[in-house]
């Protein structure tokens, strides 16, 4: 084995260890999923140092791969057991989507820059991730064709839960948002019951926006 692979493995298992396990995310299934995928795939080619550092890293168009350590506390907060049917929202370079495929579930990544979709795709089937669609598209307006879902993901900042991924949920099913504003959000997640939508509070976050027909116009996002 190459100095080069053992050295991304030792940086992987070393960001698990920091910044995951030892900020108290302690489900083994999801940091055997983080030492598993290999994060310096996901990031642009000269940045693999930076790939598990305790920060978002750009992956251009104005769009980042996020944090480890909030990566894992919304995979923590989807509660998945394996077999889930995942819309993820803002996919992005396709990290997070590679993550829930090895977590077990069925992801369909959807992602508004169609440079991001072609390549993410591309990667993925690379890589070996079966369990993974990536299709371009407006993700605040969810993929109605393909619903129900049972988890809904958006890696990517709101002005608010967008009405329709929540419509798109399963009886049961949970969505996690960041909901804020440009500088700010906190992270959600609505859990869809016969009672109406249940909201809990999961802490302070900062993340891209989402653009979208139901999240931010680009003049908001930037203003």
């Amino acid at each position: 084995m190459g100095r080069g692979i053992v050295s991304r493995e030792e940086d992987r298992n070393r960001m698990v260890e920091r910044q995951i396990a030892g900020r108290g995310i302690r489900d083994e299934r999801i940091l055997a999923a983080f030492r598993k995928v290999p994060r310096h795939e996901f990031v642009p080619p000269g940045e693999e140092r930076f790939a598990c550092e305790d920060a978002p890293v750009p992956i251009g168009d104005g769009q980042t791969i996020s944090q480890p350590y909030m990566t894992a506390l919304m995979l923590r907060a989807l509660e998945l057991a394996g077999g889930e049917k995942v819309l993820e929202v803002g996919s992005g370079s396709g990290y997070v989507a590679a993550l829930l495929s090895e977590l077990g579930a069925d992801v369909i990544g959807i992602e508004r820059i169609a440079r991001l979709a072609r390549e993410s795709a591309a990667r993925l089937a690379r890589l070996g991730c079966g369990r993974v669609r990536i299709v371009e598209g407006d993700g605040s307006a969810g993929l109605p064709a393909e619903a129900p879902f049972d988890r809904i993901l958006v890696s990517c900042a709101a002005p608010r839960a967008p009405a329709p991924l929540a419509d798109q949920l399963a009886p049961g099913g949970l969505l996690v948002v960041p909901v804020g504003d440009r500088y700010a959000q906190t992270l959600l997640r609505l859990r869809r019951t016969p009672a109406g939508p249940r909201i809990e509070n999961l802490g302070p976050c900062t993340f891209v926006p989402l653009l979208g027909e139901h999240g931010f116009s680009a003049g908001e996002a930037w203003a």
